[in-house]
């Protein structure tokens, strides 16, 4: 078995995600005391809702996986499954996508996760539920990047265990895109996997949860990001686009306008941030890497699931060759 011909290797869960449309005449939204938004339905009734989807094969890494398989990299996954028909499900969905499962491993005994994702317009709940797998770290060779993204609470040690495997293989990079629990873990507790780091990703509010800081400068957060260790920490800002960190400043990218309003952002961050980590695999800068990352969330948000709207090279580059004037990335500090 070749493991060393992998240009891309995700690592992290791997469950079917089942999108409930709400009718907005049966629930509602509403900010409480602290700005927060509410979902919120008569509890005891009977609702209807408007429309179901299931979507086998999703979350942060196998997302980024499918995104690097058809961006034209050698990509794999690792994960683990229940050995059920969820799971089969999942295998047969990924195995007609094309992506290698060598890495996969089905738990007898185990269910596969399966998440349900209530949508409210564009915007969704995502109620989450992770069984627990015996983590380990398969031999893989050495791929140029690993991309590691969520896991279940049980998982600490497997943060170690990964950071130990890219340790011991200096030609891989490590990319990391933290999950609601790895933040909550704070970053002393992941340190090695901070230190690691090539690229790392999260949106705004999490840097701040991540770093402590009240500060809203982006420029800012990126250094206090880049002292916990990452090379090229990179900061989402919903509309307002996407910052990095590069060796020579601080750039920004604004948002690629989108063609029609949003069906629904679930993976918008995972398209953005596979899609820059794939341009940087395949030999780009940090700019060019943020010019590609906003067309993927764009096209995604423009599908209900995190996998059916992701683009091929070639789509990204003729987005390029039509991007309006303003579509450029600006140094900015």
């Amino acid at each position: 078995m070749n493991t060393k011909e992998f240009d891309f290797i995700a690592i992290g869960d791997i469950t079917t995600d089942e999108f409930i449309e709400l009718r907005k005449d049966r629930a509602v939204v509403n900010r409480d005391l602290t700005g927060r938004d509410v979902l919120s339905m008569y509890f005891g009734d009977k609702l209807e809702f408007q429309n179901a989807v299931n979507v086998p094969a999703v979350g942060n890494s196998p997302n980024a996986a499918v995104s690097a398989h058809r961006l034209g990299l050698k990509s794999a996954l690792v994960t683990d499954i229940g050995n059920d028909a969820g799971g089969a499900e999942i295998q047969d969905w990924l195995t007609h996508e094309g992506l290698d499962l060598r890495f996969m491993r089905a738990h007898d005994g185990k269910t596969t996760n399966h998440h349900y994702v209530l949508m409210y317009g564009p915007e969704r709940t995502i109620l989450i539920k992770h069984e627990t797998y015996a983590y380990a770290v398969p031999e893989m060779g050495t791929p140029k990047w690993i991309y590691f993204s969520s896991v279940g609470e049980h998982g600490i040690q497997y943060h170690h265990d990964i950071a130990t495997y890219v340790r011991a293989h200096p030609g891989t990079k490590l990319a990391f895109q933290p999950g609601s629990f790895q933040i909550l873990l704070g970053h002393e507790a992941l340190k090695d996997i901070y230190e690691l780091c090539e690229v790392f990703f999260c949106n705004k509010e999490e840097a701040q949860q991540i770093t402590g800081a009240t500060t809203s400068d982006i420029p800012e957060l990126l250094k206090l990001i880049k002292e916990l260790g990452p090379t090229i920490p990179v900061i989402t800002d919903g509309p307002r686009g996407a910052y990095a960190l590069a060796s020579d400043g601080v750039w920004h990218m604004p948002m690629y306008p989108d063609p029609a309003p949003p069906i629904s952002r679930t993976g918008a961050g995972d398209a953005f941030s596979s899609t820059f980590t794939s341009a940087l695999a395949l030999g780009h800068d940090v700019p060019t890497a943020l010019r590609w990352g906003p067309i993927n969330s764009m096209s995604v948000v423009q599908q209900i699931g995190a996998q059916k709207g992701l683009l091929s090279r070639a789509q990204i580059e003729e987005y390029l060759a039509h991007a309006p004037a303003e579509y450029v990335p600006t140094k900015v500090a």
